[in-house]
């Protein structure tokens, strides 16, 4: 009977090794020499299957890690921002992240109408030194235009921002390059209201959520003009669209009192080009 034993388990490593796994049937000697005492052969078949669906599964989850990095770099690419211009502010601290500072900072950005854009800019201290102050410097930054929900006075109100991906100083304004773009690819998530301004301008203000890679999504406002102002009218919530134009910012006035206002910033994507996708019917 011994005999027996010490052929199967012979057998059983060399049927383990050809399978490519890393077994130590000396460790488990007791164990198994017990299963072939008792004549149960099955139950070496069934841990052996049981192990080379342990290996199925972890290159299944590589493919299904490779997968995720794969979306993820979709989801990066559906929302590109580049910006050019001065910086206005020095750094202030925003938020760390596994030990990671983040910092705030406003470039302003020249319009073709000579008015200008202050946007906001989350940078890491990773790309550059924020210690230092670069006000009057001229710097081009890629990246995306995020949000997110800061809570003030029982509401939430939306924040955005460019968050920077790679930023280089520049010596000067280049007029040879769009000093502001901005692409996006996302569904609508409001229906959207169309209007016109007093001097008869059509308008149509939207929001769009752009995924994000983990789940997140950052919601950003735009407004359309003209025609295709008329065109997104008519767009249902979960309208997958397209669209390029530039971040800018406006001033308004916010009624906290009776009598009482504050000066704000709202900042929001001005399209320039729209496109409908149409979903793929699976």
């Amino acid at each position: 009977m011994v005999e027996n034993t010490k052929h199967v388990v012979r057998f059983l490593q060399k049927h383990i090794q050809k399978i490519g796994q890393n077994a130590d049937l000396n460790r488990n000697k007791k164990i198994w020499k017990k299963v072939v005492l008792k004549k149960k052969c099955g139950s070496y078949i069934r841990i052996i299957d049981q192990q080379s669906t342990d290996q199925k599964s972890i290159f299944r989850k590589k493919r299904q890690r490779k997968g995720i990095f794969i979306m993820a770099d979709k989801m990066i690419e559906n929302n590109q921002v580049v910006i050019m211009g001065e910086i206005v502010s020095p750094f202030t601290f925003s938020h760390q992240v596994f030990g990671e500072g983040f910092y705030l900072v406003d470039v302003m950005v020249k319009r073709l109408s000579e008015s200008q854009d202050i946007i906001p800019v989350m940078v890491s201290e990773r790309l550059v030194d924020v210690s230092q102050d670069y006000q009057g410097e001229w710097i081009c930054i890629s990246g995306q235009f995020r949000s997110y929900n800061r809570h003030e006075e029982k509401k939430n109100r939306l924040v955005l921002s460019v968050f920077a991906r790679e930023l280089s100083f520049v010596e000067e304004e280049d007029d040879s390059v769009k000093s502001n773009q901005i692409y996006l690819d996302g569904y609508i998530c409001k229906p959207p209201v169309y209007r016109k301004t007093p001097l008869g301008r059509e308008i149509a203000d939207l929001l769009i959520a752009v995924n994000r890679p983990y789940g997140k999504s950052d919601y950003i406002p735009c407004i359309c003009w003209g025609r295709n102002a008329r065109f997104v009218e008519q767009f249902e919530v979960g309208t997958h669209i397209q669209l390029w134009g530039r971040i800018q910012s406006r001033e308004y006035q916010k009624k906290i009192g009776e009598d009482e206002y504050e000066k704000r910033v709202a900042y929001e994507v001005s399209v320039s080009k729209l496109e409908y996708l149409e979903e793929e019917e699976e």
